[in-house]
């Protein structure tokens, strides 16, 4: 089920120049009960708490508490397995990080405690797009810790070159200035290959798509949708002004490598990638720039996926008391700030948003934050995106002048079967 780590692997991957930290105590779970050797453990993942932030909260933790804070740092790698094992035993973690399209499966499963009561208490106003991933069937399952989403990273020179003199606050105006840089001809305006999946995503987010639909008691493809073609009329829109191949995704190659050659204008992606432009070409640093993927009307802009992160308590913890106060720490609008100050990643309250000023990355995702979403929040989703993708070949079929409908209709039966899959 590697498709539940995706969402919170993008983000992770902003955050990898930060080093966890915290105490070393053996004890693998929440153990005993009481005050004897009172400690409350947390798994996080691999490089999504950073030092100073972690430093802060597991000191505000043990100062108020008495008990120790018992951090342990998880591996992407397989950890799906390992949460759901350490999930169904007698011990296991007090609080779990979750990736937040992760959410579902485990609360599907009972492993992780509803915590409704913490909601009404400090989530009032959490921003309602980074809290839905942690709601199933109606219920509180987990806490929005961070998100981050795409954002167009453009190359100021080649813009300039161009004519363009201001980024777009509009879709028309972003293709109006891409449409002056293929005019001048001396580079490719976007760099935007077939099956930019999560940049669809982002896209039906916008027009308001559901990429499944309930049939009976199961769910099944929903790609026929005339919202989902709308989408993909748009995607089709950009990737005009792309030579990238329609059949390969943004990894394949890397964007950000072919961004570093500086004959690209722009391509759309997370915050991060601009360090691996600059580290296969230092000299582009000074000619990247940031800004929101624009929209339709210059007040929304569009529609983005959110990849982020929970944080849960587990239903077997003996320790709940003790966890609903770690999140309390965890999750304060000071430490909160603090973790999107520090690492430049959207922190779950609107209020907050403030904090990433001077990230110019962070500032350009930020007015997204409001109107972003996730894939569909079910447990069933996960078989999906496992390679290889049907909705990448929905989307390839497209731009290569298959009508949406006949590219929806040649995927269903692939996508229905692995949205029959049991979990």
């Amino acid at each position: 089920m590697k498709r539940g780590l995706i969402a919170a692997t993008g983000v992770a991957a902003m955050l990898v120049s930060v080093a966890a930290c915290g105490s070393s105590d053996s004890d693998n779970g929440s153990g005993d009960s009481g005050d004897k050797a009172k400690s409350l453990t947390v798994w996080f993942m691999d490089g999504s708490n950073p030092a100073g932030w972690t430093k802060t909260v597991q000191a505000e933790f043990e100062q108020k508490t008495g008990a120790k804070l018992n951090i342990q740092v998880q591996k992407w790698d397989g950890i799906q397995q390992k949460l759901t094992t350490a999930l169904s035993e007698s011990s296991p973690p007090d609080v779990v990080e979750v990736g937040n399209t992760q959410t579902p499966s485990y609360a599907q499963t009972g492993g992780l405690a509803e915590l409704g009561d913490l909601k009404k208490e400090i989530g009032g106003d959490w921003t309602e797009s980074l809290n839905k991933p942690s709601v199933f069937e109606g219920k509180q399952y987990a806490a929005p810790w961070y998100a981050a989403s795409r954002v167009v990273i453009y190359n100021k020179k080649v813009w300039a070159d161009a004519g363009v003199k201001e980024t777009p606050k509009t879709r028309a105006e972003f293709f109006k200035a891409l449409e002056a840089i293929e005019k001048k001809g001396d580079a490719e305006p976007l760099y935007l290959p077939g099956q930019n999946w999560y940049f669809f995503d982002g896209l039906t987010i916008g027009t308001g798509a559901d990429l499944v639909k309930k049939d009976g008691k199961k769910y099944v493809s929903n790609l026929a949708d005339p919202k989902v073609a709308k989408a993909m009329d748009i995607y089709k829109q950009y990737q005009a002004f792309s030579k990238a191949p329609k059949d390969k995704d943004e990894a394949t190659p890397q964007q950000a490598d072919v961004f570093a050659k500086g004959k690209t204008g722009a391509f759309i992606g997370m915050g991060w990638e601009a360090a691996t432009a600059i580290k296969a070409n230092p000299a582009i640093e000074k000619e990247i720039g940031y800004f929101t993927i624009p929209g339709e009307t210059a007040d929304k802009p569009e529609g983005v996926f959110l990849g982020g992160s929970n944080l849960a308590i587990a239903t077997g913890s003996k320790k709940q008391e003790l966890a609903k106060e770690f999140l309390k720490i965890a999750l304060s609008d000071k430490n909160e700030g603090a973790l999107a100050k520090e690492v430049g990643s959207l922190p779950n309250k609107d209020s907050l948003l403030g904090n990433v000023k001077g990230n110019p990355a962070a500032e350009a995702a930020a007015p997204a934050a409001k109107g972003g979403g996730t894939t569909p929040l079910i447990p069933e989703w996960a078989p999906v995106e496992n390679a290889p993708n049907p909705i990448k070949a929905y989307m390839t079929a497209v731009l290569n002048g298959k009508s949406p409908e006949e590219a929806a209709k040649q995927v269903e039966g692939d996508m229905n079967k692995r949205l029959a899959q049991k979990q």
